[in-house]
Order: structure tokens, then C-alpha cells, then sequence
């Protein structure tokens, strides 16, 4: 199991991103949570097996058509043991 925080900076809020992430991560079977930051970022906190996560971050990394991620910054952070996915609003 790894579990990652990313900080996601660029065209990311109100174009669908966070529903692009919470549809990649059902399909990752990967646990935790996306919600927008107050300076217009992204925050992405995930959970589960390592090739997953891998794959999760690389499909993050490019977003929905309408999104410009300019930077990706991703921090190793100790397991929670999330439940499930979800968008926190």
C-alpha cells in the first residue's frame, strides 16, 4: 500500500477535474479524497496499491480536456486506511 498527497496548481478548478479524479480513482480501486484549495489549486489525497497509484497520478497528471495542470507536487505520507473515494466540497 502507498499512500501520496498531491498539490495540483494550474487550470484545474471549474473544468471537471475533480470528477476526472474521482472517476480514475473508482477505476484504480484507489481510496480518499480531491477538493479545491482557496488559492485555486487542487488537493488530492490517495490511497491504495503501488502500480495503482502509479497509474492514478499519470492519468491526474493530464486531467479532463479543459484543464492545464502547470505543476504536480506530490508528497509520500503515512497510510490512513480510507474507505472509500469521494469529492469533499
Amino acid at each position: 500500500m502507498k499512500r501520496v498527497r498531491v498539490i495540483v496548481d494550474g487550470r484545474v478548478q471549474g473544468v471537471g477535474f475533480r470528477y476526472f479524479v474521482n472517476n480514475t480513482a473508482k477505476r484504480y480501486a484507489i481510496k480518499g479524497f480531491v477538493r479545491n484549495l482557496a488559492d485555486g489549486k487542487v488537493e488530492i489525497d490517495a490511497e491504495g496499491e503501488c502500480d495503482n497509484v502509479h497509474h492514478f497520478l499519470t492519468d491526474c497528471r493530464t486531467g479532463p480536456a479543459l484543464s492545464r495542470v502547470d505543476a504536480f507536487l506530490i508528497s509520500e505520507v503515512p497510510e490512513y486506511g480510507f474507505e472509500g473515494f469521494r469529492i469533499k466540497f
